[in-house]
């Protein structure tokens, strides 16, 4: 396996309790680095700091409690950050599920509510941690997207719309903040365990069927040509990648995550 020493290194996560999150503070934490991590909800955001301290006990490591759509508990956060070390030189924007809905069902509130969700859980944060990034002199940022930017689906259309915006917000942050020497990018993820999929499989009708042949059945339905759904710890390598020195030449990029569900060049 790879190893990287990122001991000089502070790696901020939001949405970082469970699933992509979590996988990537891990991947971090085990190359050293110190980790800052946030999330809604107290009682998940604290089982995963005593996982990784469990699997991590020296670990640098700060969790904090933030709902990253509140720009008062963003900058907070950042606050919170700058006090324990010192500055950030990798912020990683991950927060946000899909919602399913057509045109003819999306109401305004709706509407309103997804497109401020995928849009401003990437601008508090950006915002917020911007002048630490700026003097980090090493500094990525990396934010979690999905393949509907790029290929929408009709059955997720305010998603997928919201999708392409920030796709485009992100190209235009790279431009911006490249004279300050930050790095921006993204990875496109396609079908990746989650919880949501974890409560669809439960909720299944036919009870024989396990994990395996009916996230295979369900690959197969979506066309995703590895015949899986993704694992968060494949898609938070993708992350490592993007926000350290590894990809030192690379920004307003993306890397695909989809297991050959894209269809587009």
């Amino acid at each position: 396996m790879l190893t990287f020493d990122l001991h000089d290194t502070t790696a901020v996560v939001t949405g970082g309790s469970s699933g992509i999150g979590l996988a990537t503070a891990r991947l971090f934490l085990r190359a050293g680095a110190a980790v800052a991590l946030c999330g809604r909800d107290e009682a998940r955001l604290q089982a995963a700091q005593r996982q990784l301290l469990e699997e991590f006990p020296q670990a640098r490591l700060l969790a904090h409690a933030c709902d990253v759509l509140q720009r008062e508990q963003v900058e907070g956060f950042a606050r919170r950050v700058e006090e324990r070390f010192g500055g950030a030189d990798v912020l990683v924007n991950n927060a946000g599920q899909g919602r399913v809905s057509t045109f003819a069902d999306t109401s305004d509130e709706a509407w309103t509510e997804e497109l401020r969700l995928k849009f401003f859980s990437l601008v508090y944060p950006t915002r917020a941690f911007l002048p630490l990034l700026q003097r980090s002199g090493k500094a990525a940022v990396v934010c979690v997207n999905s393949l509907l930017a790029l290929q929408p689906e009709a059955h997720m259309v305010a998603t997928s719309a919201a999708r392409a915006g920030t796709q485009n917000l992100i190209r235009s942050m790279a431009t911006e903040f490249a004279p300050l020497g930050i790095r921006v990018n993204s990875i496109l993820i396609g079908l990746v365990e989650s919880g949501q999929w974890q409560r669809r499989f439960e909720a299944r009708e036919d009870k024989s069927v396990g994990w395996a042949q009916w996230t295979a059945a369900l690959a197969a339905r979506k066309g995703i040509q590895l015949g899986r759904l993704g694992k968060p710890e494949e898609a938070a390598q993708a992350i490592f990648f993007l926000g350290t020195p590894l990809s030192s030449y690379t920004t307003g990029g993306h890397v695909d995550v989809s297991g050959g569900l894209a269809r587009h060049i």
